[in-house]
């Protein structure tokens, strides 16, 4: 890697940690403040209060990503958003970059993405409590081997998606949603025997535990499609600039009633939301084939 390269992104890098502990401090004391006024107004307000600190922790993460990363982003599709909406947000998983793609193009365009995260994050240091504190929900996955041996475990997943999601109903939010569950390798896509030339098997179950999760307050889906042109990238190699072109596609649909219903119990029901989810990733199967090979777009 050229020396001015990684020197730019070895800059870039320490910008974004400064950012994150000048912004941690605030988040954990008023994180703390929750916990010892557990008023259902204060935490209300608290909450938009936290939420608009972490907008501006990304708004500051953005700039130092134009001003050394420098990378194109090239957009096509849907523009029209709003603050004051709930929103589904499901995308393609190739990298940690994906989440930076993210943060770029919707902050504050829609509300304060929130994740659904593996539990091992929350030790991350610094983000981990930040994210924590943001009120991210935490996810432990179970093996099937460990659902065999402990079956009173099974369903623990869906108890934590509707408590977090109880929590998104007071102001809006926008959820994130990885449908592959993990970030696609070759090695993966080949072990899974995947339907599709890009993506991997999409998980319908924990979307649908979430749509469901808010009663209905979440009636737009944002499916983003997100391609490197060049390979998929490394966090640093998008720091240092290496990533000359990203390609996005955004489509928003209407998430009406027909999509919501009993995952658990109801088997006709589940295999029509499979199949719902398995025709969308099909069409953005395609969509990734079409930016492959797409001319440039809308730079943002």
């Amino acid at each position: 890697m050229p020396v001015f390269a990684a020197l730019k992104g070895s800059a870039s890098f320490i910008l974004i940690v400064m950012n994150t502990l000048i912004c941690f401090v605030p988040v954990m004391v008023l994180a703390l403040l929750k916990c010892v006024l557990p008023f259902v107004a204060v935490r209300a307000l608290l909450n938009v209060v936290l939420d608009r600190i972490a907008t501006f922790w990304i708004g500051v993460n953005n700039i130092n990503q134009r001003c050394l990363g420098r990378s194109k982003v090239d957009v096509s599709g849907a523009r029209d958003f709003a603050l004051n909406d709930w929103y589904m947000v499901t995308a393609n998983h190739q990298s940690w970059v994906d989440i930076l793609v993210l943060q770029r193009l919707f902050n504050r365009r829609i509300p304060f993405l929130k994740f659904f995260l593996k539990r091992e994050l929350i030790w991350v240091p610094f983000i981990g409590l930040a994210w924590w504190a943001l009120e991210f929900p935490f996810m432990k996955r179970y093996s099937p081997a460990l659902l065999k041996k402990r079956p009173e475990l099974k369903g623990k997943d869906i108890e934590v998606t509707k408590i977090a999601c109880d929590k998104f109903q007071h102001f809006p939010v926008s959820i994130m949603n990885f449908l592959e569950g993990t970030r696609f390798t070759g090695e993966k896509h080949h072990q899974q025997s995947s339907h599709y030339k890009h993506l991997l098997m999409p998980k319908a179950g924990g979307l649908s535990f979430a749509l469901n999760a808010m009663d209905g307050k979440l009636h737009k889906l944002i499916d983003v499609t997100i391609v490197y042109p060049n390979g998929i990238p490394s966090f640093f190699d998008y720091l240092c600039g290496k990533v000359k072109v990203i390609k996005v596609h955004i489509r928003m649909m209407p998430i009406d009633s027909a999509v919501l219903g009993d995952y658990q119990n109801d088997a006709e029901y589940r295999a029509s939301f499979q199949q719902w989810v398995n025709d969308l990733w099909q069409q953005k199967d395609q969509q990734f084939e079409r930016l492959m090979q797409s001319g440039g777009n809308d730079c943002d």
